[in-house]
C-alpha cells in the first residue's frame, strides 16, 4: 500500500501562435520550462487557444497555469497580469475573442458544462506590443518571459496537492 502524499497533477499551458510575434509569448514560457527541473507529475503543453485543445490539456490536473499574450489599451507591452479563475469569474463579458478566434472564457464555460475545471486555474498574461504576422518576441515581450517562469517557479515551489 503506498502512503506517500499524492504528487500534484500540474499542467502548464502556453496558448498562442510562435508565428504572430508577441502571441508566442506562452510558448516561449513553455520552453523556458521545459528546461527547468519540474515536480513529478507536470506536464507542459503548448496549443492555439481553441477551447477543446486547452480542455484536454488541463484533463486530469489540480493545478492548471495558462500563459498567454494579451492585448490592452493603452498598452504597456511586457506588463505582466497574475488571475486566479474563480467559479463567478468564468464568463466572459463581452464576447470579444482574441488573436486565437475565442476567449479564454469560452473554454473555461465549456469546461464548467462539461466538469472538467481544474481545482486551481491560474493565467499568466503578457500585455503585448505586435501580433503581426512574423517569428521572435518584441524587446519588451521578450524581458517578460524570465519573471513569468519564475513566478511559475515560485507557484510550483508553494502547490500542495488537493487536500493536503
Amino acid at each position: 500500500m503506498d502512503v506517500s502524499p499524492a504528487t500534484p497533477r500540474i499542467a502548464i499551458i502556453g496558448v498562442g501562435n510562435d508565428y504572430r510575434r508577441d502571441d508566442g509569448v506562452g510558448w516561449a514560457v513553455v520552453a523556458g520550462l521545459a528546461q527547468r527541473p519540474l515536480p513529478h507529475g507536470t506536464r507542459l503543453t503548448i496549443t492555439d487557444g481553441e477551447p477543446t485543445r486547452l480542455i484536454n490539456a488541463w484533463d486530469g490536473a489540480d493545478l492548471a497555469i495558462l500563459v498567454d499574450a494579451a492585448r490592452v489599451r493603452p498598452a504597456r507591452p511586457g506588463r505582466i497580469h497574475r488571475l486566479r479563475l474563480h467559479d463567478d469569474q468564468w464568463r466572459t463579458p463581452h464576447r470579444e475573442t482574441n488573436s486565437h478566434g475565442f476567449t479564454l472564457g469560452d473554454a473555461v464555460q465549456l469546461a464548467h458544462t462539461l466538469d472538467q475545471l481544474p481545482e486551481e486555474l491560474l493565467i499568466y498574461a503578457v500585455e503585448a506590443a505586435d501580433t503581426s504576422h512574423g517569428t521572435g518576441l518584441s524587446p519588451h515581450v521578450l524581458a517578460a518571459v524570465e519573471p513569468v517562469i519564475a513566478r511559475i517557479e515560485q507557484e510550483l515551489a508553494h502547490h500542495s496537492p488537493v487536500g493536503q
